[in-house]
Order: structure tokens, then C-alpha cells, then sequence
């Protein structure tokens, strides 16, 4: 069927929109967007396509850009837009519309509604993904990289603590919270959402996840004090993790909360009280205990988490 621009002419571009014959030549096997948005050529973020026939990214459409040339010299022909999320034909430079490449945008940039969100507790069932493993959504393995285990085991144990699951999966929560110019904080934020929902994606075409976006952020904004390539302690981490998404988020010390504060801030009252000298004779001990600084005081406390000491190991084993 011919569709008619205003001035009466065949919209033949928008036929083939509508009728790509490349689409076969996606392999959904080889694409990975877990990882940076980078050209693979000119290691630009700026306007960056992915070729769905081998997963690589490039540079730009136009004549002479990186996924142009690619397109001929290989006869690579379906990209995608990883911002736009548009998906184009080159070299004839088309929008391609096809239902049936939801399944890719969902994959790159999954998304939940407030009933879906709802339900994930009530209705907890494995998954399938494209390469034929199944998987529960929100327990999949996360890839190790070099020496992230540390950060690995603190991200899976936050993606299933379910208010603040519940938040980061909707993007709406957070998306125009305003932040200073120049702050690089709110990436922290950013990629945290991504991994929640990556994590929690019922149609994955892979039962594991790679954590590679979410940990440059953290080399980023923890100035290298948490490293990809460098062992680190899991409670440093932790401490440092949920005080640096409170900021990022616009949390103070003392007045703004955020979904942070209200999940993991306890408090506690922490009592104190002086004792007279356990040498003195027992009328003058009742003495001091009867004067102002001897008398109990209270002061509470918050705190994000709290350490406990371990049993000592026994001797023998049962």
C-alpha cells in the first residue's frame, strides 16, 4: 500500500520504513549494551549507533561516518540509535518501524510500569532468555570484572532491598531531580537505575548482567577510592555508596531525605552513665549518685548500618 506525502507524491521512503529487507540479518546473540556507549573507532559518546548484525558501535549515519562505511565494507545494514532509540537502514539512510524490534529497545533500555512494579513480589516466576537459559528476574549472576567482587555483592544485595528497588526502577523518581552544574554525581543515579532495571528485566536475551557502566561510575565519582582492578572492602564500599546516592539524589545531613535515608537510617538511643570509684566507701558512693553528673543520659543516634562482632570460632567441630 502507497502512502501520499501533502503535495500528492509516493512516500517511498516511508514504505520501505515499513518494509526493511535486512531485518533477518539481526543476530540478537551478539548484541551486548551493557557496556559503554562508545564509537569503537573514534571512542565518541556523541551520537552513537549500535549494528545489529554484530553488536559493534559507531559514530554517526551520514555520509562518511564510521557505521556509514561499516555498513558498505561489510553489508551491515540494521543500526540503532542508543539515545533515540530510532532504528536506521544504511546506506540508504531510512527509519526502519517494526514492531518486532521492541524486544531490542526493551533490552537496551527496559522499563516498568506502577502495577508491574507492584507485582514483582506477588508473582515471581523464571524467565526465559533469548539463548535459552532461564533465570529469575532480580537473581541474575553479574559478570566479574578484574577485581569487582566487593562492589558485585553489595549491588545484588541493594537490587533486592524492595522500596528502594521499587524506586530506582521507575525513572520518573529521579530523572528531574536538578543538580548543580557540572556535578558528576547524578551519574551515580543514572547508572544505579539502569542496573536495577537491567537486573530486573523479565526479557533479557542473556541470564547475566554486566556491571561495567555502574562501576565506571563509581571509579568516576569516588575519585579511584573504589577501583575496578583493585580488591576493596565491602563495607567501605557500602558506607560510601549509600551517603554518595543520599547526595546525589539532593540529600542533606540534616533536613532533605531521600528514598536512601528512609530505607537504611535507624537510630538508636545510646545511654551513659558515670559510676563513682568501686574503691570508695559505700555511703560516699550513694552521695555521688544522688549529684547531676552522676545521673543517666541519653543521647540518640542515627545511623546506615551497624557492625557486630562475630562468635569466636570453636575449638572443635561438632
Amino acid at each position: 500500500m502507497e502512502s501520499h506525502s501533502k503535495n500528492g507524491r509516493v512516500d517511498s521512503e516511508d514504505r520501505r520504513s515499513r518494509h526493511c529487507p535486512y531485518l533477518g540479518t539481526i543476530n540478537r546473540s551478539v548484541l551486548d549494551f551493557d557496556f559503554e556507549k562508545l564509537c569503537s573507532i573514534f571512542l565518541s559518546h556523541i551520537n552513537a549507533y549500535a549494528c545489529l548484525v554484530c553488536g559493534k558501535y559507531f559514530q554517526g549515519r551520514g555520509l562518511k561516518s564510521h557505521a556509514y562505511i561499516h555498513s558498505v565494507q561489510f553489508s551491515h545494514h540494521v543500526f540503532l540509535n542508543l539515545h533515540t532509540l530510532k532504528f536506521y537502514c544504511l546506506p540508504d539512510n531510512y527509519e526502519i518501524i517494526d514492531s518486532s524490534l521492541e524486544d531490542i529497545t526493551y533490552v537496551l533500555k527496559p522499563t516498568f510500569t506502577k502495577q508491574q512494579i507492584a507485582n514483582l513480589d506477588k508473582q515471581a516466576k523464571l524467565s526465559r532468555a533469548y539463548d535459552g537459559t532461564t533465570y529469575l528476574p532480580g537473581i541474575v549472576g553479574l559478570n566479574n570484572i578484574k577485581a569487582n567482587d566487593y562492589a558485585k555483592a553489595v549491588l545484588q544485595a541493594l537490587s533486592n532491598v524492595p522500596p528502594l528497588r521499587n524506586y530506582f526502577l521507575e525513572e520518573d523518581n529521579y530523572k528531574n531531580i536538578k543538580r548543580p552544574p557540572g556535578d558528576i554525581m547524578f551519574l551515580l543515579v543514572q547508572r544505579f537505575g539502569e542496573l536495577m532495571r537491567k537486573l530486573w528485566n523479565p526479557r533479557n536475551f542473556k541470564a547475566h548482567v554486566s556491571p561495567h557502566e555502574m562501576l565506571q561510575a563509581v571509579v568516576l565519582c569516588s575519585k579511584k577510592t573504589f577501583q575496578i582492578a583493585k580488591q576493596g572492602d565491602g563495607v567501605d564500599f557500602l558506607s560510601w555508596f549509600l551517603n554518595a546516592l543520599h547526595s546525589a539524589l539532593g540529600g542533606t545531613k540534616k533536613k532533605k531525605k531521600t528514598i536512601v535515608i528512609d530505607v537504611f537510617q535507624g537510630s538508636m538511643r545510646i545511654f551513659t552513665k558515670k559510676l563513682p570509684h568501686p574503691d570508695l566507701p559505700a555511703e560516699e558512693k550513694e552521695q555521688l549518685l544522688h549529684k547531676d553528673e552522676y545521673q543517666e543520659t541519653m543521647v540518640e543516634s542515627t545511623f546506615m548500618y551497624l557492625t557486630l562482632d562475630l562468635p569466636t570460632a570453636p575449638l572443635y567441630k561438632g
